[in-house]
């Protein structure tokens, strides 16, 4: 049977800063009166302490742009991290860019066409007859079924498959009079920039995907979106996200890992995305985690925020170089919808 292994990894970072220079220098003259306390309040407790920005808005203010200015910004800024984080992750895996057969993109932050996938697969050299997609509007949880795609494509054709995540939140800056509610200040203080790569191949070493799950409760629709304006694209985050996740995280996790005879005591790696705090903290309660458990994902939330739809490869990354890398890991997602997807890895030494 063939087994689709995550055999390279590779990241990319646009430049960083310190989340306090970033409320100082920017965000404390964004908002005022009431608002700015209860703004930085906010900044202080996101759990961020660094951050990454293609376009800091210590040096370029965005947030009056139009939206087509910040399309045309994307491409600029997102086709070279792209492919620093391609480059790195074939060359992780060993794998040359004309022996990949399926490339996916997952990107909620930015169009145009011919868009990354197009671009990227002729910069880097990929094949003519590559098969290629584009995910977009997916939001944080992208990656997974990103992943579970790309596995589905090694396991069906043999073929190598490579994911890239990439996503630029720092082009969506929106200015205080346009709905600066405590939702606009939670997604201001969280999200940041980054790209990361998977390579995908059969029976190599690495982690093996062994299952791709999802539950999407619609009745909660409204709690998360990411509606396209004319000034970018304005995130919509209600505090009973939390709420919700907790109703239905565990049951998912649990019946994933009963499918192959696992319980959650047999985990020992958790890449949870983190998508703040208070998510992080319910679903530690909800699955009886302790704090390592979920150290690389608080870890990724510190240094590098929210990134969206890579943050959660940015966390897989962090286990993986440990001294001892875990050898089951659970990856845990969660996105507008709302949607929780759950994807188990199994370390494979296939190869070595």
């Amino acid at each position: 049977m063939v087994n689709a292994v995550i055999s390279g990894l590779g990241i990319a970072l646009p430049p960083s800063a310190r989340q306090d220079e970033i409320w100082a220098g920017y965000f404390a003259g964004h908002y005022t009166g009431a608002r700015r306390t209860l703004a930085r309040r906010i900044f202080e407790n996101s759990g961020v302490r660094t951050r990454q920005a293609a376009v800091n808005p210590l040096l370029e203010d965005v947030a009056d742009w139009s939206t087509e200015r910040r399309m045309r910004r994307y491409q600029v800024e997102a086709v070279p991290l792209g492919k620093a984080a391609v480059s790195r992750a074939l060359a992780d895996a060993g794998v040359s860019a004309d022996e990949i057969g399926l490339f996916a993109v997952c990107s909620c932050t930015g169009y145009a066409t011919p868009g990354l996938d197009i671009l990227l697969a002729r910069d880097l050299g990929m094949s003519p007859n590559v098969q290629r997609l584009f995910v977009g509007h997916m939001g944080c949880y992208a990656a997974l079924p990103g992943l579970g795609t790309a596995s589905d494509f090694v396991t069906a054709r043999g073929r190598p498959a490579l994911l890239l995540c990439a996503e630029l939140t720092s082009l969506h800056l929106q200015p205080p009079g346009t709905r600066a509610d405590i939702q606009q200040i939670v997604s201001h203080a969280l999200f940041s920039d980054a790209a990361a790569a998977v390579v995908l191949q059969a029976n190599s070493s690495g982690y093996g995907v062994s299952e791709v799950a999802a539950i999407t409760d619609t009745t909660t629709a409204d709690h998360m979106t990411w509606e396209v304006t004319d000034l970018g694209f304005r995130m919509g985050l209600s505090p009973q996200v939390p709420q919700v996740l907790s109703v239905h995280v565990r049951a998912l996790v649990e019946d994933v890992l009963s499918r192959h005879g696992r319980a959650i005591a047999d985990v020992d790696g958790w890449a949870i995305h983190p998508g703040g705090p208070k998510i992080l903290d319910v679903v530690q309660e909800q699955l009886g985690l302790d704090d390592a458990a979920l150290s690389a994902s608080r870890g990724v939330l510190s240094e590098y925020g929210n990134c969206s739809s890579p943050t959660v490869l940015l966390v897989l990354d962090a286990l993986r170089r440990r001294p001892s890398p875990p050898e089951t890991v659970v990856m845990l997602a969660f996105g507008p919808g709302l949607t929780l997807y759950v994807t188990l890895l199994e370390r494979s030494n296939l190869g070595a």
